[in-house]
């Protein structure tokens, strides 16, 4: 399948054919290949992008970014939701057997840039694999850095490990996910995953763990002064990464010389205890915190599908910034005031 946006700097045509593999240093696995394609590229090009769930948090971003970039940007929707402004639909309901495969079918196109935001099965996977490997330039797939198993993280967490969740939940699925492009990419090598930690920003809720994670009712409990029943006392390591940044890293992936094949962890700029999100924020409403600690052990007994929220979750952006891609850069107290802004 032939792309019209990624071209050879020295090209008259399309690039019909995969790159040429791309050096990578022996130990740390990043790029030493060829330098970006700089602004040039990475500006004037513009994609055709197609998204899987585009009106949800993380695709919503994407797609607005997408457009504020000028690319042209098509989501599949089940047509529940009304359209973002300057994109195009693709009717489908992907939890219904055939329903995708039926509306691709039905139209011609080739995207330049494919991105799955709400592929949880294995199956999804591989359906992402059957219908687009003909038919994109790239496809990126938001996994979650949930794939770990939380008690054998380390400090920072690499993206290769062993210790990966095996049971039933959503961290455990996702990971079933990745191992479908992994053990099918000698058919299909053009996919980049991406493991975000805590998204944060316009279009969620607020809060970043136990008990108040996403809670509808924060600000409010944070301008009464009622304390904030937190695990642990919020003193779990986070780097929660802002929806934009997770969107600009998300359309950086085809310019990269390197992220064919690769996997990703997101996150923000700032490694924080968990307390002080709460704590952020409490100051931009001008109110004080109080916190109840919520001793970690009797919670992971009573609520153990929440494990993997009550760890360490800290990385080193170092890979993304080798490999050429747009690293976050959003400090969290710019992020969080800019969230509390859209929510007030």
């Amino acid at each position: 399948m032939c792309s019209k946006a990624i071209l050879p700097e020295d090209a008259n045509s399309v690039l019909c054919s995969p790159p040429p593999p791309v050096l990578r240093h022996a130990s740390s696995g990043t790029c030493v290949a060829e330098q970006p394609r700089k602004a040039k590229q990475g500006s004037d090009e513009k994609l055709r992008v197609l998204l899987l769930g585009g009106s949800g948090f993380v695709s919503g971003a994407i797609a607005r970014v997408a457009l504020a970039k000028g690319h042209q940007v098509t989501i599949v929707t089940r047509g529940i939701k009304p359209l973002p402004q300057g994109v195009s639909a693709i009717r489908a309901d992907r939890t219904l057997p055939g329903s995708l495969e039926a509306a691709m079918a039905a139209t011609k196109e080739d995207f330049d840039l494919v991105v799955d935001c709400i592929g949880y099965q294995a199956a999804d996977a591989r359906q992402d694999l059957a219908l687009f490997a003909e038919r994109c330039r790239h496809l990126v797939f938001i996994s979650s850095d949930f794939v770990f198993d939380p008690a054998k993280r380390q400090f920072p967490q690499p993206e290769s490990n062993a210790f990966f969740l095996t049971d039933n939940s959503y961290g455990a699925n996702k990971r079933r996910c990745e191992l479908e492009f992994i053990q099918h990419t000698k058919n299909f090598s053009h996919w980049s995953i991406l493991r975000p930690c805590h998204i944060y920003g316009p279009g969620s809720r607020l809060g970043c763990l136990p008990e108040h994670g996403r809670d509808p009712e924060l600000i409010e409990r944070i301008r009464t002064g009622t304390p904030l029943r937190l695990v642990g006392g919020g003193k779990f390591l986070q780097q929660p990464i802002f929806v934009d940044d997770l969107a600009n890293l998300v359309l950086s992936c085809p310019f990269s010389p390197c992220s064919a094949r690769q996997i990703y962890h997101c996150a923000g700029p700032d490694i924080v205890e968990s307390v002080t999100y709460y704590q952020i924020l409490a100051e931009l409403l001008g109110c004080s915190l109080n916190v109840e600690e919520l001793p970690v052990l009797d919670y992971l007994r009573e609520h153990p599908e929440q494990k993997s929220f009550l760890c360490h979750r800290i990385y080193d952006l170092k890979k993304i910034r080798m490999d050429c891609l747009e690293v976050p850069s959003t400090p969290l107290r710019t992020g969080l005031q800019n969230h509390l802004e859209s929510l007030l």
